[in-house]
């Protein structure tokens, strides 16, 4: 009897676990599809606005503040999980499942989350679509469990994530490196094989639909040793300061006690208009490089065809610190990138003798890793995204110092403190409840 008992257990267990398999395979296939309608929609978003203010520069004066303030308030209104970037949401949920059956990572949030984003592209905000692909992704992982009648667990959520970051980019070895150093504090054997399932499955969509591509263009170039062993301490040290300048910064807009910033956190209405003033400003004073993602001005550094200007960085910087903390859906990712590549410019005025876009690509690191200190992912983002292998060590020791300089600036990682606050109304919701 104890025998028959011990097999029935090791039938349901073995059929629990298909059936997670399968959930995990079905939400990756659809990750893949929304990721690249995801893309395209935030592209055309980017083109009509763009379109727009090439012929009405300063109607964006009124534009971008009323969009910025109208999707703070239909978000706060109506979908308040919604906000942010979306990665502390899911980080959130990890640390505590029960997170996950909340409005945190559902569908019509996650397409609230889709949409708005696409919206803030519209209106000009300086935006990525990388963390609420992520939080997408944990929603639809969350919605095929439940379907498929399986447990959630955190390793199911790690994976989406993942799966989010790699389709976002077309990176997966990023995809498993981000899941790794920020969405995993122990990262188990199994949950590596969920993620890495989960991360294929939604590439090969990708690469079915999309083909194959390298997001920044090939870059070939590479530095002397004497040039890495000059620029790489100036890129990491300048680099981790800014980038973690910026993290204390949306980290007090978010959690911070002092009067302002709670007389601020009152008014996000209010807020939201002023954030959008100032990227509007930013904006028309640079004559339209600042709005969106920057992807294409970041491209042209990479391929080496932009001529330095000194200015984008600094300008790019204050859109993008702006549009985040004004509390409107979006991610950092291709922003900090950008805003990185504007800080590699401002370098090749100290080194104008080494190839611009490996000073570029070092300045990215530098900042980046600041900014949301995941050093691993960094690299492996930059690596997979302009296909150039031969820069790899300095970007691991600019990555190693920015690391290291931003933790002095800012102590609490970007991500881990934005999502105290989800993880505290978590608790607030138990406590109701109880």
């Amino acid at each position: 009897m104890r025998r028959i008992l011990q097999a029935l257990h090791s039938f349901d267990s073995s059929l629990d676990l298909a059936r997670r398999r399968i959930a995990t395979a079905i939400g990756a296939i659809i990750l893949g599809l929304i990721a690249i309608a995801f893309a395209w929609m935030g592209d055309k978003a980017q083109e009509l606005f763009t379109r727009f203010q090439s012929d009405n520069i300063y109607l964006t004066l009124a534009l971008t503040p009323c969009g910025f303030a109208a999707i703070v308030w239909f978000t706060n209104r109506v979908s308040p999980a919604a906000r942010g970037s979306g990665i502390p949401q899911v980080m959130a949920a990890t640390k505590n499942l029960d997170l996950a059956y909340t409005r945190l990572l559902t569908i019509p949030t996650a397409v609230v989350k889709l949409l708005l984003t696409v919206g803030v592209l519209l209106v000009g905000g300086s935006v990525g679509r990388e963390g609420p692909t992520v939080q997408i992704a944990a929603a639809i992982m969350v919605a095929c469990h439940k379907v498929m009648r399986v447990p959630m667990t955190a390793g199911v959520l790690i994976a989406g994530g993942a799966a989010g970051v790699a389709a976002a980019f077309n990176t997966p070895l990023a995809g498993v490196a981000f899941a790794i150093e920020e969405l995993a504090s122990a990262f188990e054997q199994r949950v590596a094989v969920l993620v890495m399932g989960a991360v294929v499955i939604a590439g090969l969509v990708s690469l079915g639909i999309a083909g194959d591509y390298v997001y920044f263009g090939v870059m070939h170039e590479t530095l002397e040793l004497t040039s890495v062993l000059l620029i790489t301490p100036v890129a990491g040290i300048l680099g981790g300061i800014a980038g973690g300048l910026f993290a204390r910064i949306m980290l007090s807009f978010a959690r911070s006690g002092h009067p302002v910033f709670q007389a601020i956190r009152k008014r996000p209405v209010l807020s939201a208009f002023a954030c959008g003033l100032v990227v509007a400003i930013v904006g028309v004073a640079t004559g339209g490089a600042t709005w969106g993602t920057g992807y294409e001005t970041t491209k042209l550094m990479i391929e080496g065809e932009s001529t330095p200007s000194g200015w984008f960085g600094p300008a790019k910087f204050l859109a993008t610190a702006a549009t985040a903390v004004s509390g409107a859906p979006g991610g950092i990712f291709a922003p900090s990138l950008s805003v990185g590549a504007g800080f590699g410019e401002l370098l090749t005025f100290a080194f104008p003798d080494d190839a611009m876009p490996a000073v570029v690509l070092l300045g990215m690191t530098g900042y980046f890793v600041g900014v949301v200190r995941a050093p691993l992912t960094a690299v492996i983002i930059l690596m997979e995204t302009t296909a150039n292998r031969g820069m790899i060590l300095p970007l691991f020791l600019t990555a190693i110092i920015a690391d290291a300089v931003s933790k002095l600036v800012c102590q609490t990682k970007l991500y881990h403190g934005l999502s105290q606050g989800f993880l505290r109304q978590g608790e607030d919701n138990r406590e109701r409840q109880a």
